[in-house]
């Protein structure tokens, strides 16, 4: 039988921030801190996405080192910003989330 029950795929209170996310996926977080968010991950869909996320398009550190931000591809555009249109009905929710973050965005 097939559940009724529709499960959301987005970040939920408890998870880790994606600054914390970066630091797990590259080694810096402290050993119990990183065994944490490691069975925050076996749980959370979301977050083991953006991990996978991160591997996939490796993230630098341009704020610390006036490095120019990695663009995010266009097609990860539109899914990110489809999926904050539905859940915001707002527009503007990725462009603002990109800025605040200094994410360059490539909407090519």
């Amino acid at each position: 039988m097939v559940s009724s029950k529709i499960t959301t795929f987005r970040k939920s209170e408890d998870c880790p921030t994606s600054n914390e996310l970066l630091e797990y996926q590259r080694g810096f977080l402290a050993e119990r801190r990183d065994n944490e968010v490691g069975r925050h991950l076996a749980r959370c869909e979301f977050c083991a996405a953006e991990i996978d996320l991160y591997s996939r398009y490796p993230q630098d550190d341009a704020s610390e080192e006036g490095i120019e931000s990695s663009r995010i591809p266009a097609a990860l555009f539109q899914l990110a910003e489809a999926l904050l249109k539905k859940k915001d009905n707002d527009p503007s929710s990725l462009d603002a989330l990109a800025r605040e973050n200094g994410i360059l965005l490539d909407k090519a």
